[in-house]
């Protein structure tokens, strides 16, 4: 298979770059760059030196065409462009939030600006692997869900399927790495505005929420607005999503873990925790896994979920290719079997 990378000097970029220089199906890969034409990547990222020898090309919709994925690693509005300039010709995987929400109002609200067409974003699958599977192996263009999303959805889905929870009634408290603010520098990730630092930011207007709740009220069948608070650590990469949330009377631990384990045995990259063991980022470090931890409080009727991924992964470019897997028929492990960077 032949893959094309578009917006390959970000850090969504070089993780796909990664991640597909080692899948045995990938028999080459083509990077674009709307700012760097003519460099090579080791130009911009020295660790790939003598390993990864690509020249960025500029992007041009008919180049992208003689491959058999497009991957859109690009800013906001560039990906509905050029999805709609491919019009059906190549499968697209879209890492940006351009086509993760159905409705084009609630796209203008939170992003604050146009939307892609409608018929562009109907067509595009979302792509919560372990939830949409049958759409994702059908999927021309698939919309890859965001850091914050995939993990939240990840650990709550299960008791959101089962009517266990009201998805209208959730606190989620998360807190990431600063690679996912992006490659571009800002007074937000600078070293000494974010060493030894804690901050809580974009309360009530961060553009996953309507995504979260977008899927909650899929499966709940119900309005689920959701209180999503997220929060920036001084660390590199990881994610981790505490979700509180009341259950039905006379649920104990063992009743999520029974839960959990039967929704997700058939799924690879999500591991359960037993016996109210709760997972650390670093434990994920490097690879597709999510894992997820929980607790009762009998006290108060109120369940505790803890998932975590790596925002660069499980987040972004490891569940690209996780969905790549699936649209070409190949088994949805392959290229992804790394064992977690520890310690």
């Amino acid at each position: 298979m032949k893959a094309a990378i578009v917006g390959a000097t970000g850090y969504g970029g070089i993780e796909l770059i990664r991640l597909l220089h080692n899948h045995p199906d990938i028999e080459s890969m083509t990077v674009f760059s709307s700012s760097q034409e003519g460099k090579q990547m080791a130009q911009s990222y020295p660790h790939v030196t003598g390993i990864v020898e690509l020249t960025l090309e500029d992007i041009e919709p008919q180049n992208l065409k003689k491959h058999d994925v497009v991957f859109l690693s690009t800013p906001p509005g560039v990906s509905a462009e050029l999805s709609a300039a491919l019009n059906g010709a190549v499968r697209v995987i879209d890492l940006s939030g351009d086509l993760r929400l159905k409705d084009a109002d609630t796209y203008c609200r939170w992003y604050g600006r146009e939307s892609a067409p409608d018929a562009l974003l109907q067509e595009a699958v979302y792509g919560l692997t372990e939830w949409h599977r049958e759409e994702v192996r059908t999927a021309g263009l698939l919309s890859n869900p965001g850091c914050y999303a995939t993990t939240v959805l990840t650990g709550i889905l299960p008791l959101i399927q089962e009517q266990a929870a009201d998805a209208g009634n959730l606190i989620i408290d998360a807190k990431s790495g600063t690679t996912g603010a992006g490659r571009s520098p800002s007074a937000v990730t600078h070293f000494s505005e974010m060493n030894d630092n804690l901050k809580i930011y974009k309360v009530n207007e961060h553009k996953h929420t309507p995504e979260i709740e977008q899927e909650l009220s899929r499966f709940s069948g119900k309005e689920a607005p959701v209180t999503f608070s997220p929060h920036l650590v001084p660390m590199t990469r990881g994610i981790m999503a505490t979700m509180y949330a009341p259950l039905p009377p006379g649920w104990k631990g063992k009743d999520l873990e029974n839960l959990f384990e039967q929704c997700y045995q058939n799924s690879p990259f999500v591991r359960i925790r037993k016996d109210g063991a709760l997972p650390f980022t670093k434990e994920v470090y490097g690879t597709n896994y999510c894992d997820i931890g929980f607790t009762v409080d009998e006290r108060t009727g109120r369940a505790t979920i803890v998932s975590v991924t790596d925002n660069l992964m499980k987040g972004a470019s490891g569940q690209a290719v996780q969905n790549m897997n699936l649209m070409f028929g190949f088994p949805e492990t392959k290229g992804l079997d790394y064992i977690p960077i520890y310690p």
